[in-house]
């Protein structure tokens, strides 16, 4: 088996974590390219992750969970991502 983090890795934000009363605009739902299984995106558990908007502007996350069974990934930010970020791509950076 290749290793996952040799390679770039891309991916999408496709949602910010919602709850029934309120969305969480610091956690994001990730798409990764290359992770199709949640037993895949549990091993990357800790990896960091990149985002950076038009005006350059970086937002540094860690993942902190898989989210369901085709490989999305819970990320937790440092900083609230802006509505813009959605469908936004991301770089992980190991």
């Amino acid at each position: 088996m290749v290793n996952i983090l040799s390679q770039k890795i891309f991916g999408r934000i496709t949602n910010y974590r919602k709850g029934p009363k309120a969305q969480y605009t610091k956690e994001c739902l990730i798409e990764l390219e290359t992770i199709t299984s949640d037993s895949l995106a549990g091993k990357l558990v800790g990896q960091k992750i990149l985002y950076k908007d038009e005006f350059k502007n970086l937002f540094n996350g860690k993942i902190v969970g898989a989210h369901g069974g085709n490989g999305m990934v819970k990320v937790k930010f440092a900083r609230p991502v802006p509505g813009q970020a959605i469908g936004g791509i991301v770089e992980l950076v190991g």
